[in-house]
């Protein structure tokens, strides 16, 4: 026992020799270190080594996707701030500075595993909650692809029908963005929607969860912006002092452009927008049945003009911070746009890629570089590519990307499709991305335990080889990952490809054949189009 506490006692001395607290922090890159964090979007250039060359500010950018402002390293060091840090890496050398703040630098072990433990337990602890269950054991469809901005009750109702009589599973039904009456006015538009409260008890009857897209933009010039402007709930323009009177009219709501035009937004540090807010999204569950809310923009980039809040001296990413923590309260939610969120039970969906091969790769590890910094409540996109303009085009549709996408998806935290299998593909393929979409149902009670699992612990659904195997070298694998720590999943993810490599840990795997393989080598397998790899630990 004395043993014990004295190697403690060494082990805490040597963490405090090691730690620093600086607004500005050069490392030397150790011999085969490799680093991870930052940002999600460009998960797929890391990990960053002694050859990267790569330089990121936070500050007001998250690229569309989750930040964090933490780097973590296959040595066990780590970086984190309570602020927007701007990192470099220069051929072996990583310089990170902040506007404001420090900067914590130290070493808490010497793995990944050792130091993204560490990072889980003193920067974003879990608090034991999930979000709902049912956005893990069933397919999410989105209205999105399908209907863009014509979102509209009878098309809604086809589409739910045909999931249905196709012989998908249901589960949550997301109405994406122009369901509503202008961006602020969160009520149905009554040119598109006759009963939306009927059509709400439809889609529940046919086994739905529904939720809807909102904003924190608002229209100009509509009755609720002149109501919002008037009771000071609005951001402002910055030519104003930050002393003003927000009751005070004379103050001009700031005009920020986004991709659906120029609006007015919500000045969410302020209770009072908070709570209207709040309970408007409120009204829409009581009034027609909404059960939760998928959250769009946010982005802190939107928040880097000059302009005043409530709360004065807000960096823009305390504004994606606001607005994400309105989601706290819904159970059923989404958001595709985080700062500091990790440990918390919200959905982080992957930006909307590109249907092209190339952003196919980016999923792998785009989700996990959500993973390594502490989003374990993850969405890889929609099932083919989120970005519609690829869809218009019916011609240039391919397939064999769509049924590969549905199974990258199918072992992942959650699945989400838009685009209609049904109505792109071929009988065939359509069937491969059904059986995708069942393999999920099917293994959904061993997802839910794991999202159970983060919500005590921190560890994520989905991790990349290096963080389940930190001592393995598997450092730059980029198109495996672990489901737990019992089953490696193998997608394929290059066109044409009908074998593969994959790369098994040492011990015994089942592949999902039965098939009995030796780990701790590399292996050569056939894919055809029909087949998901994965392996199970023995």
């Amino acid at each position: 026992m004395r043993k014990i506490l004295l190697v403690s006692i060494l082990l805490m001395t040597t963490f405090k020799a090691f730690t620093q607290h600086e607004d500005k922090v050069e490392i030397v890159l150790l011999k085969g270190e490799y680093w991870w964090g930052g940002l999600s979007a460009i998960g797929h250039n890391t990990p960053y080594d002694s050859s990267s060359v790569e330089s990121h500010d936070l500050w007001g950018d998250n690229k569309g996707n989750q930040a964090q402002p933490l780097l973590l390293s296959s040595k066990g060091r780590y970086v984190w701030s309570e602020s927007p840090i701007k990192y470099s890496f220069d051929r072996g050398k990583i310089t990170v500075t902040t506007r404001s703040g420090e900067i914590q630098f130290g070493s808490a072990g010497k793995n990944l595993l050792d130091a993204f433990n560490f990072a889980v337990s003193h920067f974003y602890p879990p608090n034991g909650k999930i979000p709902d269950e049912l956005l893990f054991t069933k397919p999410q469809y989105n209205t999105w692809i399908e209907l863009t901005y014509n979102q509209n009750e009878d098309d809604i109702l086809e589409y739910a029908k045909a999931i249905v009589d196709k012989g998908y599973p249901p589960g949550v039904l997301m109405i994406d963005d122009n369901w509503q009456e202008s961006y602020g006015t969160w009520e149905f538009s009554p040119r598109r929607f006759k009963n939306p409260k009927e059509m709400i008890k439809k889609l529940h009857k046919m086994g739905f969860q529904v939720m809807v897209w909102v904003c924190p933009f608002v229209s100009a010039d509509t009755e609720v912006f002149r109501y919002l402007a008037k009771e000071g709930m609005l951001l402002l323009d910055g030519d104003k002092t930050q002393d003003v009177l927000w009751a005070n009219t004379k103050n001009k709501a700031a005009i920020i452009r986004w991709w659906n035009g120029a609006s007015a937004c919500l000045d969410l540090s302020n209770p009072k927008t908070q709570n209207w807010f709040e309970d408007r999204l409120k009204f829409l569950m009581d009034e027609y049945g909404v059960d939760g809310f998928k959250f769009d923009a946010g982005d802190a980039d939107f928040y880097t003009d000059d302009i005043v809040s409530f709360v004065p001296e807000l960096n823009p990413n305390d504004h994606t911070t606001y607005f994400a923590k309105l989601g706290l309260q819904f159970s059923l939610n989404e958001y595709r746009a985080s700062w500091k969120m990790a440990g918390l039970p919200l959905v982080q969906r992957l930006r909307d890629k590109n249907h092209d091969w190339n952003d196919l790769q980016k999923l792998i590890p785009d989700l996990m570089s959500q993973s390594i910094m502490g989003y374990a409540y993850t969405c890889p996109d929609m099932i083919g590519g989120g970005e519609y303009q690829s869809f218009q085009n019916s011609t240039t549709i391919d397939e064999e990307l769509v049924v590969r996408s549905a199974q990258v998806h199918a072992l992942m935290p959650m699945m989400q499709f838009s685009v209609a299998p049904w109505r792109v593909l071929s009988e065939e393929n359509n069937r491969l991305c059904l059986e995708a979409a069942l393999l999920h149902v099917k293994m959904g009670t061993s997802i839910l335990d794991l999202a159970k699992k983060a919500s005590k612990t921190g560890a994520p659904i989905v991790k990349p080889m290096a963080l389940a195997y930190p001592n393995g070298g598997y450092e730059n694998i980029k198109d495996q990952f672990m489901l737990g720590d019992q089953i490696l999943v193998a997608p394929v993810v290059q066109k044409g490809r009908r074998n593969r490599k994959v790369i098994l840990p040492k011990g015994f795997w089942i592949d999902e054949k039965g098939v009995t393989f030796r780990g701790g080598r590399a292996i050569d397998i056939e894919v055809p189009m029909n087949r998901l790899p994965y392996f199970t630990k023995k």
